[in-house]
């Protein structure tokens, strides 16, 4: 992709939209001067790109027929088998599809991504198949993974494999179904507002969001640096742990992993409760869009928990009911200059580029009404308020972060995790082809409260299912201290063999 140095008119363009007063000849003497960046752009070009080394064989996939794909769960189905043993051998694999899989295509839920086929694969592909995993395909996302919900991939809704005229929730809607319905073994989901946490307690899985940078996010579509993560979903706790023991770890090029500390984490299952302490959030419950049977679920569970031998007490954390509100800027101006203005990467980071994907994705300009209603609100509101205001609001809620990451510490300085309702609600239905945009878009967010200001905090926060609301799950969400998952999976563990969950 050869650079050419702009023309007079070009040059006036730029010089315009960036508030610049030239005259003919400054624009002419600017000309002259950028001889220079054009050749080191066009030596730049002509470099070798190191990326990472792509093995074990793989075809490109295919679409499964609807018949072959009942909750339209599957993107595009292609095996991919790993190393011959290994922590994940027999263990089959679902790929959240804004993960890379070299050669395989991807869309990240939009049709402006279709006919993108990577070139690498993502950190986390590369270490489950050397721990012997099989991938068996790619699982729909939500539109740039932008809802809760599950209904705004351009190729249709996933549908919850436990009704499915209801939500699976998202934005790793796929992978949790597939989960769910016992398709794979385990997937990978993406979690920046909730997004393995929500499709999780909808569809009675068990999601892990681990402390921000402690799994590489290298290979995965990003929306938003600080708050992406990446995370096992599951069918139990036991799997859950196994697979992030494959996933974490720093990999040298993702610039969110910062001081990582990993454990044996399926060290941590079966061991005892007795004694632990678990704080249970007064202001995870009650909220003005909560469902009262959820609430009373997961305050059934914490009983459980007392029964097993857990001290569970009630504690209040005000600004926890902030958590939502300070997390909007970060989210929405995040995404809109990283993931959609910067081509899916923005600047500023010693990461790995994947600028293939960054040259493909640059043509949603083109087609930026194909994008999803929930999408295109962020995005209108984040320019607004970049255009209006600049980037002050993202700054000064990224300080607030440190006092709301500060509160919860202070209650996990005394207790060994905080309990509260994943989601305040059970899965909600689906919306119909003609539904409003009001309808689309409260259907996307409204599962949010507890789970964003965790993104944000990045505190580790596991979702477990704990019972039901006639045939629908409600997740309960234990959330520790930071790079403790361990204690997460022993609470997790303990809870879950205490009794069958799809009977409560």
């Amino acid at each position: 992709m050869s650079v050419k140095l702009p023309n007079e008119e070009q040059l006036a363009e730029v010089a315009a939209r960036m508030g610049f007063s030239l005259s003919p000849a400054d624009v002419k003497s600017f000309q002259g001067l950028m001889q220079g960046y054009v050749d080191a752009y066009n030596k730049v070009d002509l470099m070798v790109d190191p990326l990472p080394e792509v093995g074990y064989p793989r075809s490109m996939g295919v679409q499964p027929p609807k018949e072959e794909n009942e909750l339209n769960a599957w993107y595009v189905k292609s095996t991919v088998e790993g190393a011959p043993e290994g922590k994940l051998k027999g263990k089959t694999v679902a790929l959240k599809d804004n993960v890379m899989l070299a050669g395989v295509q991807m869309m990240n839920g939009s049709s402006t991504l279709e006919g993108y086929v990577p070139n690498v694969d993502a950190t986390i592909v590369t270490r489950m198949l050397d721990a012997g995993a099989t991938i068996l395909g790619k699982a729909h996302c939500e539109c740039f993974c932008m809802s809760g919900g599950s209904h705004t991939s351009a190729l249709g809704p996933v549908c919850n494999p436990n009704d499915p005229t209801k939500s699976a929730g998202g934005s790793s809607s796929g992978s949790a179904a597939l989960v769910a319905k016992g398709e794979v073994d385990l997937a990978i989901g993406g979690d920046q507002g909730g997004s393995i946490r929500m499709p999780s307690a909808f569809c009675g899985t068990v999601g892990m969001k681990p402390t921000h940078g402690l799994v590489p996010y290298t290979g995965i579509v990003p929306i938003e640096i600080t708050i992406d993560h990446a995370g096992p979903i599951t069918s139990s706790v036991a799997d859950n742990a196994l697979m992030l023991e494959v996933l974490a770890g720093p990999d040298g090029y993702d610039s969110r992993q910062i001081d990582v500390s990993v454990s044996d984490y399926t060290e941590a299952l079966g061991k005892p409760v007795k004694g632990m302490k678990v704080a249970l959030l007064k202001e995870g419950f009650g909220h003005p869009q909560s469902e009262t049977e959820v609430d009373e679920k997961v305050r059934a569970a914490a009983k459980r928990l007392e029964e097993l031998g857990v001290i569970v007490e009630e504690v209040s954390i005000p600004m926890h009911l902030d958590g939502l509100d300070i997390w909007t800027p970060i989210g929405l101006q995040g995404l809109t200059q990283t993931m959609m203005l910067g081509d899916g990467y923005g600047t500023s980071r010693p990461d790995l580029y994947v600028t293939s994907f960054m040259d493909f994705h640059r043509g949603w300009r083109e087609r930026a009404d194909e994008l999803s209603e929930t999408l295109k609100l962020g995005m209108l509101f984040a320019q607004f308020a970049d255009d209006q205001y600049g980037k002050r609001f993202y700054g000064k809620a990224f300080n607030i972060v440190k006092t709301l990451r500060a509160a919860y510490d202070a209650v996990l300085a005394d207790y060994d995790a905080i309990l509260m309702p994943t989601v305040p609600i059970v899965a909600t239905p689906i919306p119909g082809p003609d539904a409003s945009r009001e309808e689309i878009v409260q259907r996307a967010f409204e599962m949010l409260p507890n789970t964003a200001p965790f993104d944000i905090t990045h505190h580790p926060a596991l979702s477990v299912p704990c019972g039901k609301v006639g045939d629908l799950p409600v997740g309960m969400m234990l959330v520790g201290k930071m790079w403790d998952e361990a204690t997460l999976y022993t609470l997790g563990n303990a809870f879950e063999k205490s009794g069958d969950w799809t009977g409560w």
